[in-house]
């Protein structure tokens, strides 16, 4: 368990009101701010509050974990004016060398590639009305992947290039990228979407690595099934394990984003587990919540 972290307040204004009460949130805690600044950047205002240890000696990585965990819902409950705040390890901010993977669809990108692969076949406002319920962990996810897939079985096999030129990157979605690339870090990005539409923007990013399913394709049409194991949220997990582990970046260095509960086990693995614009389910066990439309908030809770 990290021992000491800094706060990170972020909105698109930053009010005094709400600074406040974040501060009293953690005076309340007991913790002391030791040296506070704020950063102006593309879109939104940053509050950044160093608050050195938190965990009092001696104390188990169950108790540090727990202390943690009720200071996040503190200052969860006195969020407001749009406002968030993330408390970051710092084992992550001061890494040399970082680890970053990210859902694709409404993470990396605006859209849900299924369903405008869907909208080709008819069957758009069907397929929206299961990703829903699978991203809100109603339903297990390879069963509702291979239910809305079939609904593209016999499309024709352009689809792909005019659905992966309608894709429409989050705002901040390549600077994240860029500047952590810049760096020396690592930045992956791992959907469970579909190969034919992230391969090509992966290397356009200049992704480290990416992974998603592979719609099966038969004479230039696509069948309506996938082939292999599907990429489901405990394959996310072992990814950010196995690559994070090749690069020989430790645990205590990662960061996951994601948005749906598909996310939640490489969240879980993830030192900072961050719900982007994601269901109720999700920012209630996130370790962070970016709750504007803009990824350039990663960049300030990884410190890049």
């Amino acid at each position: 368990m990290p021992s000491t972290f800094t706060a990170v307040s972020y909105g698109q204004t930053l009010s005094p009101t709400a600074l406040a009460k974040v501060r009293s949130v953690l005076t309340d805690h007991g913790y002391t701010v030791a040296s506070e600044r704020t950063e102006n950047h593309p879109g939104f205002v940053a509050a950044v509050l160093e608050l050195g240890s938190l965990a009092p000696s001696g104390a188990s990585d169950a108790q540090a974990a727990a202390r943690i965990a009720r200071l996040r819902a503190a200052l969860a409950d006195v969020a407001q004016d749009g406002v968030s705040t993330a408390v970051v390890p710092d084992s992550l901010r001061e890494a040399t060398r970082k680890f970053i993977i990210m859902d694709v669809d409404s993470t990396l990108i605006q859209q849900e590639v299924i369903e405008m692969l869907a909208a080709h076949a008819g069957k758009e406002a069907e397929v929206a009305e299961v990703t829903e319920a699978a991203m809100r962990g109603e339903l297990d996810f390879a069963q509702s992947l291979h239910h809305r897939v079939a609904t593209l079985a016999g499309l024709p096999e352009s689809v792909l290039a005019d659905v992966g030129a309608k894709i429409r990157l989050s705002e901040g979605a390549e600077r994240l990228v860029a500047d952590a690339k810049a760096a020396g870090h690592v930045v992956c990005a791992i959907s469970g979407g579909f190969s034919q539409i992230l391969a090509p923007l992966a290397q356009r990013l200049g992704l480290d690595h990416a992974m998603a399913n592979d719609l099966e394709i038969v004479d230039g049409h696509l069948t309506g099934k996938v082939s292999g194991a599907v990429v489901d949220r405990a394959a996310k997990a072992v990814q950010l394990r196995a690559w994070s582990t090749e690069a020989g970046i430790g645990a205590d260095a990662t960061m996951a984003i994601g948005d749906g509960a598909n996310d939640l086990d490489m969240m879980a693995a993830a030192t900072l587990g961050v719900a982007f614009n994601a269901k109720p389910a999700v920012r209630a066990v996130a370790d962070a919540q970016i709750n504007i439309p803009n990824l350039d908030v990663a960049l300030v809770l990884a410190n890049i």
